[in-house]
């Protein structure tokens, strides 16, 4: 068994000592450095990234209102024109239709239309042809409303019948023109959601231009743009899109006559279908006011009356 060695205390010389401590601290000063360094950039990532999530927030909420705001000025404008041209009673017109086809090849027809003002409710009209004579006395009988589906007849001289035309049938053209029977309703404004997009000037016409959605089922066309003269809100053209939001047919309407020191009416309309290079014109004339046609005048049996 050998004999152990023997433990030797050496005594560290106190200058190293103190040169040991002091470069340990330093040491500590560093690593602490380091540590507030990164704890400072961490601060400021997270302070940019607390921004960035701010900034982001309040775009989302602008592009927010941005449509809400548009949506409240389209109901707006459409709401101020309707509002216009209530109270006119009623009115009755004559109207030449003049068909033209994508050769050129013109048709004209002659029919007088009656309108009656519906407090609460949609308009009712009455449209009868009288000629040519292959389709005089044919006669649509429209009564529109403001919230349910609208109601239309037409009577046909050559079938003595008449025949209500159902919802799935609106989009369908009106005696071949290319005026659909949804065309031959007023638009009424709860049917539509209205959305304002800009404002431009239309052959040298100021003017609102307005989107229009059909909120009502079977309509021919997924969305309209509208355009209203500024000064008066008349409707000065329509840019009808199809089903599948291509262009289809644009209406132009002019020839504006003040009557009654109130109610603007048209003197020319232009129905111009894209698709099929078709067009049909309507040119009013003779408007009467408060003629004092009466509620009997709009109804079924007085399709069958007619001639």
């Amino acid at each position: 068994m050998s004999a152990r060695r023997p433990i030797v205390v050496t005594e560290v010389d106190p200058v190293r000592r103190a040169q040991g401590r002091d470069s340990l601290r330093d040491l500590c000063k560093q690593e602490s450095s380091i540590v507030m360094m990164k704890s400072d950039w961490t601060k400021i990532i997270v302070h940019f990234l607390l921004l960035a999530v701010a900034a982001y927030g309040c775009a989302a909420q602008a592009n927010d209102s941005v449509p809400d705001s548009r949506m409240e000025r389209g109901h707006a404008i459409a709401e101020e024109a309707a509002a216009r041209d209530t109270g006119f009673g009623d009115f009755s017109a004559e109207v030449e239709m003049i068909l033209n086809n994508k050769q050129g090849t013109e048709s004209r027809r002659q029919l007088s239309i009656n309108v009656l003002e519906v407090a609460g409710d949609g308009d009712k009209s009455l449209v009868i042809f009288d000629r040519p004579r292959d389709i005089d006395g044919t006669a649509l009988l429209t009564f529109s409303h403001k919230m349910k589906n609208d109601d239309q007849w037409i009577f046909l001289p050559a079938l003595k019948r008449v025949k209500r035309i159902s919802s799935t049938n609106r989009s369908g053209p009106f005696v071949g023109s290319e005026f659909a029977y949804e065309d031959m309703v007023w638009p009424e404004v709860e049917k539509y959601d209205c959305r304002w997009l800009r404002d431009e000037t239309l052959d040298g016409v100021p003017a609102h231009v307005v989107e229009r959605i059909p909120n009502y089922k079977n309509s021919g066309y997924s969305r309209q743009l509208v355009w209203y003269d500024t000064a008066e809100l008349r409707i000065i053209r329509i840019e009808f899109f199809d089903r599948k939001g291509d262009p289809l047919k644009v209406l132009t309407i002019n020839g504006y006559q003040l009557y009654n020191d109130n109610y603007w009416r048209a003197d020319k309309m232009l129905m111009s279908n894209i698709q099929s290079g078709k067009s049909t014109r309507l040119l009013w004339k003779d408007y009467q006011f408060n003629s004092g046609v009466s509620d009997n005048e709009f109804q079924l049996g007085t399709l069958r009356r007619i001639r």
